[in-house]
């Protein structure tokens, strides 16, 4: 496509000013692997200067209004008082995700721990992060758990899947209002053997059996080699239960790293079926998410540039000629199907994204603009001392 009609251009430029993506508090604290945490300058401290770095990406991005936060990684005295700081800096506070796999207690699970003790004080914290929610307006709880064995044998698979659907009951049934239950699948780590919720059919089953506001959530770095996430978004969507994405990507397992660094490709064909849903818009319901950990890279530099990938494959899912497409497939024209495609994916939007960025008053390339801004510079002069956040702070 090397021409793009004033009418399409109209249309996608409206659908991407409204595009909305969710930065973690974690990507901007110290991360690394098994091996080695590198530590950076400039990292913040506390979850008020995470804050202050999501918001800075959204200054940039325009398209970033949110951060989640991650319990207790994100803890503080006042929620109320860090929501107001995010709405002084322009943002809200977002998904709120809880952690049950950082306890000594849980070396055989959390929640579908054989131990009653060790369950009680899992769903506890569970209830704990609505409680957050409560706190700071969230609308999303988004549950995650390493849970599993590592040795056949180990305990009963159908046992703990009875223990997690009690647990997912009392969180969800603590829920009010608009608020949400997301539950995300894994397809193995940490446990060698069984893992408990390890694919998206697991993670449905189990929203299915809580209720409309329980919805699977789809980490782009957690399936087997091959797996076609596309074609479990396209299910999701046409069961109504696509509640999120955690966006990154892998070159091997869950690597976390950078959307669209790996397999850009893939990002526009997940993004193809959120648009052919016409589910992109913010009313839908969905949460696009990050979820990455920078270890060698600048933090804020290398959100504003995840953000901006996700921009750039949500553009050319629009460019894609719809009637074209459709036309092809009921043809039975494989041929010319699979070129719509490809001639949308291979359109070069970055003109387009430059245009849709001085409409919104913003610097039409933030990445430069973040560099002139002495945002970097400034922020290792002013986080001296005190304990860097990172993983598990």
């Amino acid at each position: 496509m090397t021409e793009i009609d004033p009418t399409t251009r109209r249309r996608v430029l409206d659908a991407l000013r409204e595009q909305r993506i969710e930065t973690p508090s974690w990507a901007y604290g110290n991360s690394g692997t098994r091996f080695k945490v590198f530590a950076q300058e400039g990292v913040p401290r506390d979850p008020f200067e995470k804050v202050a770095d999501a918001a800075t990406v959204h200054r940039f991005t325009g398209v970033a209004p949110t951060v989640a936060l991650h319990i207790p990684w994100d803890r503080v005295d006042d929620y109320a008082a860090l929501a107001g700081y995010a709405r002084e800096q322009g943002i809200e506070l977002g998904t709120i995700n809880a952690n049950v796999f950082q306890d000594d207690d849980y070396k055989l699970g959390s929640v579908t721990n054989p131990d009653p003790v060790v369950r009680r004080k899992a769903i506890g914290h569970l209830l704990e992060c609505v409680d957050v929610m409560d706190a700071t307006g969230s609308w999303d709880l988004k549950l995650w758990f390493s849970d599993g064995t590592n040795y056949p044998g180990q305990d009963s698979a159908r046992e703990r899947q009875d223990r997690l659907a009690e647990a997912l009951r009392q969180a969800y049934d603590r829920l009010t209002g608009r608020q949400r239950l997301l539950l995300e699948y894994k397809l193995f780590e940490p446990a060698f053997y069984l893992t408990d919720v390890p694919d998206w059919g697991t993670a449905y089953a189990h929203c299915v059996e809580l209720g409309e506001r329980a919805q699977v959530v789809i980490d782009t770095g957690h399936h087997a080699p091959g797996t076609n996430i596309e074609f479990i978004v396209a299910f999701l969507l046409r069961a109504g239960r696509l509640g999120a994405f955690d966006f990154n990507s892998r070159f091997y397992a869950d690597d976390d790293l950078m959307v669209g660094s790996a397999d850009p490709f893939q990002l526009f064909r997940i993004m193809h079926e959120i648009v052919q849903a016409d589910a992109l818009r913010p009313s839908y319901g969905i949460a696009f998410m990050l979820d990455q950990c920078h270890n060698i890279e600048p933090k804020v530099q290398a959100v504003i540039r995840s953000v901006l990938n996700v921009q750039e494959a949500t553009a050319k899912a629009l460019l894609v000629d719809m009637p074209a497409l459709t036309a092809a497939q009921r043809a039975g024209d494989v041929l010319e199907a699979n070129a719509v495609l490809m001639d949308a994916y291979n359109t070069d939007v970055r003109p387009l994204l430059r245009e849709l960025r001085e409409e919104m008053d913003l610097d039409p390339d933030p990445v430069a603009a973040y560099k002139r801004s002495g945002y970097l510079e400034r922020v290792r002069t002013e986080r001296v001392g005190g304990e860097q956040a990172g993983w598990g702070a």
